[in-house]
């Protein structure tokens, strides 16, 4: 490996960051954040030691496959990493590595933030100020629902999830979650929560639902029109998570004739393409994956890749390996 290896960033990332990693390598940066098309890609990982992704970039098998002798890490600004083909990795004998814990806290804040925006219908309230069509108050105008003592399921009871169910609990809220397995009876006992092992058991209990489970073969359209219809009909959704885990069809048929009361999107299947149908809807909160969007976040997500870098430049291995 080269004393400096040559590194390709294919975002632009926080400016502290870009300025410690050109100090460490040689480092190509994108600097007018422009998305790398997959011929761009293909040439790209020709050439680099390290490769720099973020979630946006589907780094699939013809990628990888066209991977020059020396790329060994890829290094993805973010937790998950379905966008890389890790079976093609590993036949290449590429390491990938993530980016977890630094974005728990303020993913679990925008999971918070999308419950209280569509309970409260927060977003058709902000649309019609910005139209200048507030006529002013009235006692029946935007009315919403109560977060105070109404009970939260949670599909994922991980860092994320745990983040969420505490901030709940200083809501008021009950805790019901669906998980694996269930956590520790310590963790359980702090935030007064409720382990239903069949996700089809706890759906009909809920008042909010938020999904905060990885993508995987396993997770992949587990919200579908069957588990929709166990749903409250004054039931909210909230996905932070990845958008392939919602069927969005089954999804905007249930806003639609409103089986459920509403939905806060902070993901998509195909982003930054979203379904034209949920422009219609008035019962959607949508915003445009902010889950960790925080200066605080984004700097330690960046200097979290590094230390994977670094990690990987000692000794072959990284703090974070998804392999």
């Amino acid at each position: 490996m080269l004393k400096k290896p040559t590194v390709a960033v294919t975002r632009k990332l926080p400016k502290q960051v870009e300025i410690k990693m050109s100090e460490l390598y040689n480092v190509s940066l994108n600097k007018d954040d422009k998305p790398f098309t997959k011929l761009e890609l293909i040439n790209l990982v020709k050439t680099v030691d390290i490769l720099i992704c973020g979630v946006t970039d589907v780094i699939d098998a013809d990628i990888i496959s066209s991977a020059g002798k020396n790329l060994k890490l890829v290094a993805n600004f973010g937790v998950g990493v379905n966008h890389i083909d890790l079976q093609a990795a590993t036949r290449k004998n590429i390491i990938v590595s993530n980016t977890p814990d630094v974005l728990t806290e303020d993913t679990a804040d925008l999971a918070l933030t999308l419950i209280l925006m569509t309970a409260r219908r927060a977003g058709e309230g902000e649309r019609i100020v910005r139209k200048n069509a507030w006529t002013g108050w009235t006692p029946t105008q935007l009315m919403g629902t109560r977060v105070f003592e109404k009970t939260l399921g949670i599909i994922g009871m991980g860092r994320i999830g745990q983040a969420l169910a505490k901030r709940a609990k200083g809501f008021g809220m009950k805790i019901h979650y669906h998980n694996r397995r269930p956590c520790n009876k310590e963790i359980e006992d702090e935030i007064e929560s409720i382990y239903f092992e069949n996700l089809e058991e706890m759906l009909p209990t809920v008042d909010f639902l938020s999904i905060n489970t990885p993508f995987t073969n396993e997770t992949a359209n587990i919200i579908n029109s069957s588990r929709l219809d166990l749903l409250k009909s004054n039931c909210i959704l909230v996905n932070t998570a990845r958008g392939g885990i919602v069927d969005e069809d089954a999804l905007i048929h249930s806003l639609k004739t409103k089986t459920i009361a509403g939905a806060g999107l902070d993901v998509y299947d195909g982003e930054p393409k979203i379904n034209p149908e949920f422009f219609q809807l008035e019962n959607v909160v949508l915003l445009p994956h902010l889950g960790s969007a925080t200066l605080e976040t984004r700097v330690a997500m960046g200097f979290r890749v590094i230390a994977n870098i670094e990690k990987f430049l000692e000794n072959n291995s990284v703090v974070d390996n998804v392999i």
